[in-house]
């Protein structure tokens, strides 16, 4: 069984990517999307994006880092793909499952998904441009309004040259919205000869059950879930090995929670530091009481210095100069 941690813009970062697999569990992680549009883009996109590479493409635990791409032009993601191929990216995958409105407008991320044979060209020219030992891979929903095509755009997929995809068990429409409908990723399944992971709404051990035997997925990949229940991977890896299952207390997450926040500190303003901290203290008062309390203390707070000493991080540790772009 493979797990992988999903690619989300404006969440999942190189920060948290790397706190997260250091909890362990996770066998593979994705950069946020590089959106192509007209031209090949210069080394610092990939610096600021996926600076794993310049690491061997791996965080720090070790995890291996595949490289997201996001556009319409077959021969201009083509490109890029196999720049990035020549700045260290492992594995290139194609992104069709972005449900936002601006993304789609600009003909990216999900839309794509009412033309099946554009997804086999952008397949297809990607896995011509690479080199035959990068696999190239794709996440895709169902649909964009209904799952009626979702078998025709695996099939587009796969035979491009995609030798994995990802299914996110909802329509584009359906955004987040629960349920899953975890079935499809069953029905692509039998049309693809290719391995299937499925996606979308599991929050818990029990939600890693029920997928699996609804989808008969051996592979997953975990998004919100993940993050909301950072050793999640790691307790869904115990119980199919069949390990005891020991979830992560509060007092063992306090000290990722103060690194991201010194990640934090160092790559971005003192502007945007604490908005991403609240984000993820948002999402992890799903899983932790603690995190609630400690996002409405400092939900107003904006002075990094008061920040760094609720959490226990010294001055010191977070004064090289910050990325404020």
């Amino acid at each position: 069984m493979q797990i992988a941690l999903a690619p989300m813009e404006g969440l999942v970062d190189d920060i948290l990517r790397d706190v997260l697999t250091r909890v362990g569990g996770i066998d593979w992680c994705v950069t946020e999307f590089i959106r192509v549009s007209d031209r090949l883009l210069p080394a610092a996109t990939y610096a600021k994006l996926a600076p794993e590479l310049a690491r061997g493409a791996c965080t720090r635990s070790g995890t291996p880092l595949r490289v997201q791409f996001l556009g319409s032009d077959p021969a201009c993601i083509a490109d890029n793909a196999a720049y990035a191929c020549e700045l260290g990216a492992p594995v290139i995958d194609l992104n069709f499952g972005c449900p936002a409105k601006t993304v789609n407008k600009s003909r990216g991320g999900a839309v794509l998904l009412k033309e099946p044979e554009l997804l086999h060209a952008i397949a297809r020219e990607v896995r011509r441009a690479v080199p035959e030992h990068i696999p190239v891979t794709a996440k895709m929903r169902l649909g964009f309004e209904s799952p009626d095509g979702a078998l025709d755009c695996a099939r587009a997929l796969a035979d491009g040259g995609a030798e994995q995809l990802v299914v996110h068990a909802r329509t584009k429409v359906e955004g987040y919205r629960p349920p899953a409908h975890w079935e499809w990723v069953a029905r692509v399944q039998e049309v693809v000869a290719v391995p299937v992971y499925a996606n979308g709404e599991i929050w818990t051990l029990d939600d890693w059950r029920r997928c699996r035997e609804v989808s008969g997925a051996e592979h997953i990949m975990l998004g919100r879930g993940l993050v909301s229940c950072p050793d999640l991977a790691r307790q869904i890896a115990a119980a199919h090995a069949g390990r005891s299952v020991e979830p992560m207390a509060w007092s063992a997450l306090e000290p990722l929670l103060a690194d991201f926040w010194r990640q934090a500190r160092r790559k971005m303003s003192p502007r945007y530091a604490p908005g991403r901290l609240k984000q993820w203290l948002g999402m992890l008062s799903r899983t932790y009481p603690q995190a609630m309390t400690l996002f409405q203390e400092l939900r107003r707070e904006a002075d990094c210095e008061r920040i760094d000493a609720r959490l226990g991080v010294f001055h010191g540790e977070t004064e090289q100069k910050a990325d404020v772009s």
